[in-house]
């Protein structure tokens, strides 16, 4: 599958049934060769229209099907950061 792939399919949770958004980059563990997590950008019109950055990180192991339109996951609780400010942290 390509990265591609993904970013085209809107990603659900199924705890709420709520559409989370679509794919925008996958973080990758290099050394193991494997996907450790999606990111999601949230769906916000005042943080799409400012462009804060602000994502939604969804680990590998939360990930339940991935679908021909959909990814499902499971997500008790959805914790949006901003990049900018991780990056600042590290």
């Amino acid at each position: 599958m390509k990265i591609s792939d993904f970013q085209t399919k809107d990603v659900i949770n199924i705890v709420d049934g709520k559409r989370l958004g679509q794919v925008s980059d996958l973080e990758l563990d290099l050394r193991q060769g494997r996907i450790d997590s999606i990111v999601v950008p949230t769906d916000s019109r005042f943080f799409g229209l400012f462009g804060s950055g602000t994502e939604v990180v969804i680990p590998w192991r939360n990930i339940v099907k991935i679908g021909a339109d959909v990814v499902l996951v499971r997500l008790d609780e959805t914790k949006p950061y901003k990049q900018d400010e991780e990056l600042h942290s590290r």
